[in-house]
């Protein structure tokens, strides 16, 4: 049988707590400045190309199409790759699936590509992030995705454009998520009161770096951007009530919290830890004789 080329890739889910909208003709200087943290529950992802191999992409065993992993194959030239990937985060909620799936594809092509690494860390999170601006499902996800931990995007854009710093904490992570919001109709339409919040947010965050800071501006920022749905809003009323701090993750009907809050309010949430490294590489394989592609673990510490 043919050999087959593979890359097993991880990368973070990611949180946005608060962000602006920065829009330019070029996708590579468009993107956000804000604030959120990568989370252990990510996307683990088997790239592979071969003979034997059928292309594709298939996320949780089923058959996808995501437009920025469209677009970031086609850049790359990789139409030949499949794809398989598994996550514990539902699309669509406010996790960054579609930027770690895309940011995943891109480093894992780069991998098993004929010549090894052929492009550098930088470029393929440049071309993920412009994939996802294209795509219109994305401002900032890829950017801290590939950096990990707790990041502060000072500045918005590719990596190489953006300026990132971050907070020092790394606080266990509650989370209850009640379904999707349409990234891309929030992104398309009037951002100018978001990015006023945002911008409001962010200059205190650099003033005070601090989790329980962050979290404080993250649910001031979905109130004054609109952007607050009902069943997150009774969620952080009953975190409040026992005394805890909750918000909304940007863009998603999900809620979050630090530490205990949302099971000390009576709450059952998915628990994770602040993961502290951006995308990983967990293996590469050149001279595989079969095609499977069965990644099993989606957690990390």
């Amino acid at each position: 049988m043919t050999a087959t080329r593979e890359a097993t890739v991880f990368v973070p889910g990611h949180i946005t707590g608060f962000f602006t909208a920065h829009h330019t003709d070029d996708p590579v200087t468009t993107g956000s400045r804000g604030a959120g943290l990568t989370i252990s529950t990510g996307v683990e992802l088997q790239v592979c190309r071969g003979q034997t191999v059928n292309p594709g992409v298939r996320l949780n065993g089923e058959s996808i199409s995501i437009e920025a992993v469209d677009t970031i194959i086609e850049m790359l030239d990789l139409d030949d790759i499949c794809v398989n990937a598994q996550t514990a985060l539902p699309l669509g909620a406010g996790f960054g699936v579609s930027g770690a799936m895309t940011l995943g594809v891109a480093f894992g092509g780069n991998i098993i590509a004929n010549e090894m690494n052929t492009r550098v860390e930088s470029e393929l999170v440049t071309a993920a992030h412009c994939a996802e601006v294209r795509a219109g499902t994305g401002l900032g996800d890829v950017v801290a995705q590939a950096r990990g931990g707790f990041p502060i995007r000072v500045e918005p854009g590719a990596p190489h454009v953006g300026q990132l710093d971050g907070i020092t904490a790394t606080p266990r992570v509650e989370y209850c998520s009640f379904g999707t919001v349409s990234t891309e109709s929030v992104l398309n339409g009037d951002t100018d009161a978001l990015t006023t919040a945002g911008e409001q947010a962010l200059d205190t965050l650099q003033s005070t770096p601090t989790a329980s800071q962050f979290m404080t501006l993250a649910h001031q920022f979905s109130v004054d951007a609109e952007l607050l749905t009902p069943e997150v809003q009774a969620v952080i009323s009953d975190v409040q009530t026992a005394g805890g701090d909750a918000a909304m993750a940007m863009l998603g009907n999900t809620v979050f919290a630090f530490d205990d809050d949302l099971s000390t309010a009576g709450y059952d949430p998915v628990v994770c830890q602040t993961h502290s490294g951006g995308v990983s590489i967990q293996q590469q394989e050149r001279n595989r004789t079969d095609d499977q592609c069965n990644p099993q673990s989606v957690e990390h510490s």
